[in-house]
């Protein structure tokens, strides 16, 4: 008896790293790489996960086994921002190719959130206790040290004072109103779980498609946020938007109708029910 068995697509591989892991863990650097496919279907993304275990053991063989965690940090810095030549992409820095991991693996440029997962993963593979801090305009990272804790540009890879995060900070709060004024620069520090970190690199892309009104790969990148946070109903509704600007009636009715049931109260139902009657009439 022959057996058959299906491949899987690239939004049911994604969907089986981060789907029915609430309480648990997500494989995020994996789940991460995987976000390329939308752009490159043959991306090997367990090629990329062997270069970073290779370059994993290169680092491991500078590091002393008695290494304090200060001077572990200090050597990871060394090799990843002199050594391999780790940077932000400041010349194309809107470009789509800084969220795909095995592009910024390859081309030594980036963003601070694609940056920052790659240098936790070497981070955390020499016992360093580092995590990413989605905090606000600039990811960042940050280690824990037995004297504190160390927070890091993932573009450069230098620690920032509190004055230096405050300063940061200053924009954000003057947009968002008093209420910030008051919320602690703690609370902005806090580690990001794996799903929020999917979260802000796929509206990283969501922001580029839409401001270039590239409607295909927005509905792609939609299609990935609503499979990692399906109660995300504002999602739901961008995805129908995008469906409408394709001529995909069908999808953008069932994507807006679905807004409308669970988020009644959402500031934008009018306009949205306005759109829905449109879609039914065309």
């Amino acid at each position: 008896m022959s057996l058959s068995y299906s491949i899987p697509t690239p939004l049911e591989y994604f969907a089986a790293l981060v789907q029915g892991t609430q309480g648990g863990s997500i494989a995020l650097l994996e789940a991460a790489a995987c976000i390329a496919h939308d752009e490159f279907p043959d991306v090997d993304v367990q090629q990329f996960l062997d270069d970073m275990d290779r370059l994993q053991a290169r680092l491991q063989r500078r590091i002393p086994a008695d290494a304090e965690p200060l001077k572990r940090l200090n050597i990871l810095n060394r090799f990843f921002y002199g050594e391999l030549g780790f940077s932000g992409n400041l010349n194309d820095y809107y470009a789509p190719d800084n969220s795909y991991l095995h592009v910024v693996l390859r081309t030594r440029r980036g963003i601070p959130i694609s940056l920052a997962l790659l240098w936790l993963e070497l981070a955390q593979g020499v016992g360093l206790n580092a995590q990413g801090v989605s905090f606000p305009g600039h990811f960042l990272a940050k280690v824990l040290m037995p004297a504190g804790q160390v927070v890091l540009d993932p573009m450069t890879g230098h620690a920032l004072s509190r004055e230096a995060l405050g300063e940061r900070l200053e924009p954000f709060r003057q947009r968002q109103g008093a209420a910030q004024e008051e919320v602690p620069l703690g609370l902005y520090l806090q580690a990001a779980s794996a799903r929020d970190v999917l979260a802000r690199m796929l509206r990283n892309l969501k922001e580029i498609h839409g401001a270039r009104q590239d409607w295909r790969r927005l509905v792609a990148v939609q299609d990935r946020l609503i499979t990692l946070l399906p109660d995300a109903w504002d999602e739901w509704r961008d995805r129908g938007l995008a469906h409408a600007a394709l001529g995909q009636s069908r999808q953008a009715l069932q994507d807006l109708e679905n807004y409308l049931a669970h988020a009644p109260d959402a500031s934008d139902v009018r306009a949205i029910a306005q759109r829905v009657e449109e879609l039914r009439g065309s």
